[in-house]
């Protein structure tokens, strides 16, 4: 269990809204979530302390577009010391439009973070093209959008998509979810599963986002 979690949100030119606001599945489970409520003090007391970063391009400046004519406040770029390999515990990778070009500089820092041993990187729905320019699918089992799996395969041919099927999946340190609130299913997984919570806070952090029911196979529903 973690007494401490960083988790760095990366969206280098802009993303779907929902996408992004599926950590906020992750922020509830965070001891400054939980602690100004009058919630159980055991659940409190095992709670991690999370800090969530929200990383751009140096070219985004301060303001990150996002879908309904909303922007999200960027709290780093993506060269900033606080923010560099080796300074996150786990990376949420919400999706951008289909056809959208990355800065290399950005993805070389996305691929040098999922290298480090412990990083886990999370991608929501088109996320997963960034992950791909990123070199981060090669030989991977990969979700991402249903309605994207022939264009994913054709695209990425060294990685296994299996988003026809699954909401989400995991692969060593990379996991991955099909389209939009997918994203929650994938985080409710994430927590359950990769040991960073208590699974009491796991599970009291779902009951109070009301996600997490749904199954992993969508004919399983």
């Amino acid at each position: 269990m973690s007494a401490s979690i960083h988790i760095g949100v990366f969206i280098p030119n802009e993303a779907q809204f929902l996408d992004a606001a599926t950590v906020d599945v992750l922020g509830t489970m965070s001891k400054e979530y939980l602690e100004p409520h009058p919630f159980p003090q055991q659940i409190i007391d095992m709670a991690p302390k999370t800090t969530i970063s929200y990383i751009t391009s140096p070219r985004n400046g301060k303001d990150i577009p996002m879908t309904s004519g909303s922007t999200l406040k960027a709290t780093h770029h993506y060269g900033d010391a606080d923010v560099a390999p080796g300074k996150l515990n786990v990376i949420v990778v919400p999706g951008p439009q289909p056809h959208g070009r990355f800065e290399k500089e950005g993805l070389q820092w996305l691929h040098d973070h999922s290298q480090v041993e412990g990083v886990d990187i999370l991608s929501v729905c088109t996320g997963v093209l960034i992950c791909g320019e990123a070199g981060i699918l090669d030989g991977k089992t990969v979700s991402g959008p249903k309605m994207m799996q022939e264009e994913l395969q054709k695209k990425y041919p060294t990685a296994k998509f299996t988003g026809a099927n699954q909401r989400w999946a995991r692969d060593g340190n990379l996991w991955s979810s099909g389209g939009v609130t997918n994203g929650n299913d994938l985080m409710a997984a994430f927590a359950r599963e990769s040991g960073r919570w208590p699974r009491p806070v796991a599970e009291f952090g779902l009951v109070i986002t009301d996600v997490g029911d749904r199954k992993q196979f969508y004919n399983e529903s």
